[in-house]
């Protein structure tokens, strides 16, 4: 297991950093600051709360120093996170700016929700062998993303794998990239699908936490070039994923082959999908 655990910490206020640390990398899974409420820690699932008092200065340290790193951090924000170093997802919360019906930015954050990110080299090995696109399903927090990395990885030990990192988190700075992988990080995922397309010729396009529309007919126009795809999914079964309606057009045209459906410990089981 790898964790950017030095770079969580930077991240952090320095008074929260040590009782942190002392518990170790690999227990804590979530930090969560809300303004005016004790500092909780998620460890196995389970909420432990901290000392200390989260503040207004606490939150606006954590924003700041994560964002200093990441130059796509304005116009992620405004979809309600920030990738800092290390690939460690924050989650924000507050009072919404809006215009014309779209979110434009958040000011007042009153919460943070800093998601630990983590890399299990060798997790993917079994799934490698399958033939086909392959879709990856679960719910928030069971280890999608770990699974595709991973996954990617070892494809691209045989062949071309492009990556549309859309929010820096699958191969940040210092976790392990593959031998014949190209990562395009911090563009929205349809132009960045077209892009890798048509400018690295991959054999294999690999794409994290499909969510809208226009990201489905992207993979579609890809799978029509001939590219196999891997990719990610809010679903817990095959029947879910049929019944969302934004995912219908993959299920209808039979994009991918191949569903790997995780559980909440992580493991996953293989299923054939049928049109």
């Amino acid at each position: 297991m790898m964790c950017a655990w030095k770079e969580l910490l930077s991240i952090l206020p320095p008074r929260l950093r040590r009782e942190v640390d002392s518990l170790g990398k690999e227990p804590v899974q979530e930090l969560r600051l809300r303004c005016g409420a004790p500092a909780e820690l998620v460890l196995a699932g389970k909420s432990l709360w901290l000392a200390e008092t989260a503040t207004r200065d606490d939150l606006n340290f954590v924003i700041n120093t994560a964002s200093r790193y990441s130059p796509w951090a304005a116009s992620t924000a405004a979809q309600g996170y920030i990738t800092a170093p290390g690939g460690h997802r924050i989650g924000l919360c507050g009072e919404a700016v809006c215009r014309g019906g779209a979110v434009e930015g958040i000011r007042e954050i009153h919460s943070l929700c800093i998601r630990v990110a983590r890399d299990f080299p060798g997790i993917g090995k079994a799934a490698a062998g399958l033939k086909g696109s392959i879709l990856i399903l679960g719910a928030p927090g069971w280890g999608k993303t770990t699974l595709l990395r991973d996954l990617a990885r070892q494809l691209s030990e045989k062949e071309a794998v492009g990556v549309v990192d859309e929010r820096g988190e699958l191969f940040p700075e210092g976790f392990l990239r593959g031998k014949r992988m190209d990562v395009l990080t911090g563009c929205p995922k349809p132009p960045g699908i077209d892009m890798v397309l048509r400018t690295m010729g991959p054999s294999c396009i690999a794409v994290d936490e499909i969510t809208a529309e226009g990201d489905c007919q992207a993979l579609m126009q890809a799978a029509n070039c001939g590219v196999r795809l891997l990719a990610t999914a809010h679903a817990g079964s095959i029947r879910d994923f049929r019944c969302r309606r934004v995912y219908r057009p993959l299920a209808e045209e039979g994009i991918f082959e191949t569903l790997l459906i995780l559980d909440r410990d992580k493991a996953y089981k293989v299923e054939r999908m049928t049109l």
